[in-house]
C-alpha cells in the first residue's frame, strides 16, 4: 500500500489522504448520503426524524429508512401492494456499503427494465461459483460473501446475502421472496462490481481480507463527484415530469424468489 503526502492545490484547499478499497463488499459501510441524496434529488419526500431516516417515493409506493439506534439497525425498505406486485421487504444492517444499497434504491427511482431481470447473470460475470441444492447459493471467488435463495419448503423462502472476515460476519442483507426480480439484479449487479470504493483514512474495516491503496484527493473533488451524482438523478427526474409522465410501471414480472423457484435449474 503506497503512502503519499497531502499537498496543497491552492489557497485554502488541502488534499485528504482517502483509500481504494476492494473488495467492496468488505469495504465497511461509507456515507449514508450517498443513498439518501440521490433519493432526495430524484424526488423523494423527506419524512425523516430525529432519530432515523424516512424517504417516501412520490406515489408513496416505497419507503426507505435508515435506524442506527434499534437493533440491530440499518436499512428497511418495504414496498407497498399494488395491482401487480405483492408487497415485498428488506433489511439490510448497517455495515452494507452505501455503494451496495444504492445499488438497490437507485433503481428504485427508474423505470422498470422492459428485459427479463436475472439476478444470477451479474455474479456469473464476475466468476462466482454457484451451489445448487435446497438452497440456491452463490459465492464469491474470494469466499468472503454470497447470495442465497434460502427456501425451507414451498412458498417458504427469502433471498439472503452477508459477507464476512475473519473476525466474523460483517454484514447481512435479507429480502423477501416478494421482492421484485430487477431490484434483486440491481442489487447483486452492484454487490459483484469490481470496482473499489473510496474510504476516508480509518473509516473500513481493520481486516487483512481487503487491498487498499492510498490517493489524495482535494475537497472540491469530492464535491464535484457527489454532486455529479445528484445532477444525474435531478436530470433523470425532471425528464419524466417534463414529458408529463410518472415512472413507466413495465407488465408485471415475477418476484425474484418466484423466479428462483421457478427455475429450480438456475444457471
Amino acid at each position: 500500500m503506497s503512502k503519499s503526502q497531502p499537498r496543497s492545490w491552492g489557497p485554502g484547499e488541502q488534499a485528504e489522504q482517502h483509500y481504494l478499497v476492494e473488495p467492496r463488499h468488505l469495504a465497511g459501510a461509507g456515507d449514508l448520503r450517498h443513498v439518501t441524496e440521490y433519493l432526495r434529488a430524484a424526488g423523494w419526500k423527506d419524512r425523516s426524524k430525529a432519530d432515523r431516516l424516512v424517504f417516501a417515493a412520490p406515489d408513496r409506493s416505497v419507503v426507505v429508512g435508515f435506524d442506527p439506534h434499534t437493533p440491530p439497525g440499518g436499512w428497511t425498505i418495504s414496498g407497498r401492494e399494488t395491482a401487480t406486485q405483492p408487497a415485498w421487504h428488506a433489511t439490510l444492517t448497517p455495515r452494507v456499503p452505501v455503494e451496495i444499497v444504492a445499488g438497490l434504491t437507485d433503481a428504485l427511482t427508474q423505470p422498470r427494465p422492459a428485459h427479463a431481470p436475472d439476478v444470477w447473470a451479474p455474479l456469473q460475470q464476475q466468476s462466482w461459483s454457484r451451489h445448487q441444492g435446497q438452497h440456491v447459493t452463490a459465492v464469491s471467488p474470494d469466499k468472503n460473501t454470497w447470495v442465497q435463495f434460502h427456501q425451507n419448503s414451498p412458498g417458504d423462502a427469502h433471498w439472503w446475502a452477508g459477507a464476512r472476515t475473519e473476525h466474523g460476519r460483517l454484514w447481512d442483507a435479507v429480502f423477501t421472496s416478494t421482492t421484485p426480480m430487477h431490484l434483486g439484479q440491481t442489487f447483486s449487479t452492484a454487490l459483484s462490481d469490481p470496482q473499489p470504493v473510496m474510504r476516508p483514512r480509518g473509516h473500513f474495516p481493520q481486516t487483512n481480507r481487503i487491498r487498499t491503496t492510498s490517493v489524495s484527493v482535494r475537497p472540491s473533488e469530492l464535491r464535484a463527484w457527489e454532486q455529479a451524482r445528484i445532477h444525474a438523478a435531478r436530470a433523470a427526474a425532471w425528464a419524466r415530469n417534463s414529458l408529463g409522465k410518472r415512472p413507466r410501471t413495465a407488465p408485471a414480472t415475477p418476484s425474484v424468489g418466484q423466479y428462483a423457484g421457478q427455475k429450480g435449474r438456475v444457471r
